[in-house]
């Protein structure tokens, strides 16, 4: 875990849920679309702002996770927002590839309510058999 910088004022005022996890939604900084949200603990956003990429927490791996590291779709932070209640970053970024979502698909956000079921409104971009490389677990 890496430690707490000298000057951590700004990130004492992230207020992290009960598992240490803060909620992080990532844009597109250039159409502002949303394309994800995943969680971030402090070891995840400390290393975000040092690459300037984007890493999240998994917590169904309990491991950091670092967006493309095994697809390439990486997402390059452009910069970084925490809400007005401080319990939400928000983190316009360059998404490479196009695709966000582990599905394919340009953003998680694909499936819209219509009449009271959730239908898919967004084409697979990638079939998501090709679009992973085995990485160390």
């Amino acid at each position: 875990m890496s430690s707490k910088p000298k000057d951590s004022t700004w990130l004492d005022q992230v207020k992290w849920n009960s598992d240490g996890l803060v909620a992080a939604i990532a844009q597109d900084a250039a159409s502002g679309r949303v394309l994800m949200m995943a969680w971030m603990n402090q070891e995840s956003l400390l290393l975000s702002i040092a690459s300037g990429d984007a890493v999240y927490w998994s917590r169904s791996r309990s491991k950091l996770w670092r967006k493309g590291e095994s697809s390439g779709h990486v997402q390059k932070i452009h910069s970084m927002s925490l809400d007005c209640d401080g319990d939400a970053l928000l983190l316009q970024v360059e998404q490479i590839g196009g695709i966000a979502c582990h599905t394919g698909r340009q953003s998680c956000f694909y499936r819209q309510l219509q009449e009271r079921d959730w239908q898919s409104t967004e084409a697979v971009l990638k079939d998501p058999a090709t679009m992973y490389k085995s990485v160390d677990q």
